[in-house]
């Protein structure tokens, strides 16, 4: 086997249509059929390569290999065996790593849990896919205590046994195949409009997001990649760890975001590649010696998970004129990428999210179903082999989301004769007033764009008179900025019912979910608190 170096050119790759959960579908032709055995090859292609970096911690792929084999046969103990669950709740970390190698040699289902979840939500997840085994932090204790279904079999990693396994690698299970339609991994979306769906993700969707971001940004063996996107997010597992993984490459992992030391990672370790959500780009931009830092290696700036602004995006490639900044756009139903901005079009193209991934296929539809012209808004249907087969557990969600094999992604946007993706707003999200629509994305960008804002976050509010008033939610940084200057800078950039009608500042950040998303319900619930002074 060969894992190609990123500046050797790929051959375009072979695709042919094939049927997967009574779907026709466009796939790679030449394709692992499961993740372990294509990491099998990459150990033996590269055993002394760099896998992990964790802090003063370097694992080779061999080590990396023989230590996930220890950590599979002490779960194997436990009696953890091929379609089992295992929920993982570990920080970024070099142990997460090992554990998703584990449960993968096990034949296993990886059921990977935030670190931000609390008591109950990690009981609702264990009450729903009843894992076998959970491995976790000891500072995780107390979440798991409140969780009175959080299995009996529960591995801590700073126990005897783990760092024994670790430190002293035995003899592993013999690897179980699995077939490519086999559930990789549970993912449990982020519970918006209810109870979590626990999204299945398979290893056919898994090789088809590895194949996509390699194609689509010219990855290679030779890549450094800073994760500092929770791993156990789609975005994390699907989009740096496992790409990464698959392509032989040097993942860095840091644990808690603050954006010095992610600056500082940058630099020292020589990063080619990261892949970052919007707050964490605008964070970096106000450090203050940010020229100083020599980050001439990085070359893709890939980002996702929300709206980037436009302003930041011209002012990070400002800042890093070499780097590609490459906005992509996902779901956890779609296992990661469903389009990828080509490097190089970033900036001309900064109200994009790309186009849509080799394999994958968007159609723009009406609230009657029906196809809309190029350039006109619709919600987004998205098909293709990385799009999850279903919910777990759950048919009565799985039809509700899915129409002729196509996933309802809940996201207005259109597609122009080019072929590039916009996303206008989520469908639920958006606001009317006095008749007019109003998508927040585009309200959040003008207030982002103002010197002094972290982040924004714009929701609706009831109004007797025109339906809705808008209403922001903003995160500065030390400033000086109050509410008449922020609904100025809209009201100078948009049409007049778009401006916010209050703007409510804190220096806090903007609440989220455990998944990193903001938490706009919760926002609704404060917007409608706020009397006419609040502005």
């Amino acid at each position: 086997m060969t894992v190609p170096a990123s500046d050797t050119p790929l051959p375009e790759p072979a695709l042919r249509r094939e049927t997967h959960w009574g779907r026709i579908m466009r796939c790679y032709a030449q394709r692992p059929t499961d993740l372990l055995g294509h990491f099998r090859d990459v150990v033996a292609a590269r055993p002394d390569a760099v896998a992990v970096v964790d802090g003063d911690l370097r694992l080779t792929y061999a080590q990396l290999q023989h230590e996930a084999g220890s950590l599979a046969a002490l779960l194997a103990t436990q009696g953890v065996g091929t379609g089992d669950r295992v929920a993982v709740m570990l920080d970024n970390s070099a142990d997460a790593v090992r554990a998703v190698l584990a449960v993968l040699q096990l034949g296993a289902v990886l059921v990977a849990v935030s670190t931000r979840s609390r008591g109950p939500e990690l009981d609702y997840i264990c009450t729903d896919c009843t894992p076998a085994a959970l491995v976790l932090e000891p500072k995780f204790a107390d979440v798991v205590a409140a969780a009175p279904s959080a299995p009996g079999a529960r591995f801590d990693i700073s126990s005897d046994a783990w760092r024994t396994a670790v430190s002293q690698p035995q003899a592993a299970p013999e690897a179980t195949s699995v077939e490519e339609e086999a559930f990789f991994a549970i993912l449990y979306t982020s519970g918006t409009t209810g109870r979590p769906k626990g999204a299945m993700l398979t290893h056919l969707g898994a090789i088809h997001s590895c194949l996509h971001w390699r194609d689509a940004l010219a990855l290679g063996a030779e890549e450094r990649s800073l994760l500092c996107v929770p791993w156990a997010h789609v975005s994390g597992l699907c989009g740096v760890l496992m790409p990464m993984l698959y392509l032989g490459s040097t993942l860095v992992m840091l644990a808690d975001f603050k954006r010095r030391v992610a600056l500082e990672l940058l630099e020292r370790e020589r990063i080619t590649h990261a892949l970052m959500v919007p707050a964490m780009y605008g964070l970096c931009l106000l450090e203050p010696d940010l020229a100083a830092f020599d980050l001439s290696t990085w070359r893709i700036a890939a980002y996702g998970g929300a709206p980037m602004p436009e302003p930041t995006i011209a002012r990070f490639a400002a800042a890093f004129p070499q780097l590609a900044m490459c906005n992509a756009y996902g779901a956890t139903e779609t296992t990661s990428p469903t389009t990828i901005m080509p490097p190089g079009e970033g900036i001309e193209r900064a109200d994009s999210i790309g186009r849509v991934v080799r394999c994958g296929d968007i159609l723009v539809m009406d609230d009657a179903g029906r196809e809309v012209p190029p350039g006109m808004d619709g919600e987004l249907w998205i098909a293709g082999p990385m799009v999850i087969p279903g919910y777990w557990g759950n048919p009565d969600a799985t039809a509700a989301s899915f129409t002729g094999g196509y996933w309802k992604s809940g996201d207005i946007g259109s597609v122009d004769a080019g072929g590039y993706v916009r996303i206008a707003d989520r469908k639920k999200d958006m606001i009317i007033r006095g008749g007019f629509k109003i998508y927040p994305a585009e309200v959040e960008s003008v207030i982002a764009g103002l010197h002094g804002v972290v982040e924004a976050a714009v929701v609706g509010r009831s109004d007797p008179m025109l339906g809705e008033a808008v209403i922001a939610f903003v995160t500065t940084e030390g400033s000086a900025l109050n509410p008449a200057a922020i609904r100025a800078w809209c009201a100078e950039r948009l049409s007049d019912y778009k401006v916010p009608a209050h703007v409510i500042i804190d220096t806090a950040p903007l609440p989220r979910n455990a998944n990193g998303k903001i938490q706009k319900g919760e926002l609704r619930q404060r917007a409608a608190r706020i009397g006419e002074a609040a502005a």
